[in-house]
C-alpha cells in the first residue's frame, strides 16, 4: 500500500507541474494574463472611484450641515 500511495502522490505532483507549465506557456496564456491584469486594474479603479465618491458625498453633506 505504501508504494501505491507514494506512486500516486508522485504522479499527482507531476500532473500538477505539467498543468502549471501549460498555464504559463500554453495556448492563450498571454491573452489570459492580459485579461487578468485588465480585470485587476478595473477592480482597483472601481474601488478607488467608489471610495472617492463616498468621501466626497460625506464631505459635501458635512459642509452643508455646518453652513446652515
Amino acid at each position: 500500500m505504501s508504494l501505491k500511495n507514494k506512486t500516486r502522490k508522485e504522479l499527482e505532483a507531476k500532473i500538477e507541474e505539467i498543468e502549471q507549465l501549460i498555464h504559463k506557456k500554453g495556448v492563450g496564456s498571454d491573452y489570459l494574463s492580459r485579461a487578468e491584469r485588465i480585470q485587476r486594474d478595473l477592480n482597483l479603479a472601481l474601488i478607488l472611484g467608489g471610495t472617492a465618491a463616498i468621501l466626497g458625498a460625506a464631505a459635501w453633506s458635512i459642509y452643508k450641515m455646518r453652513g446652515e
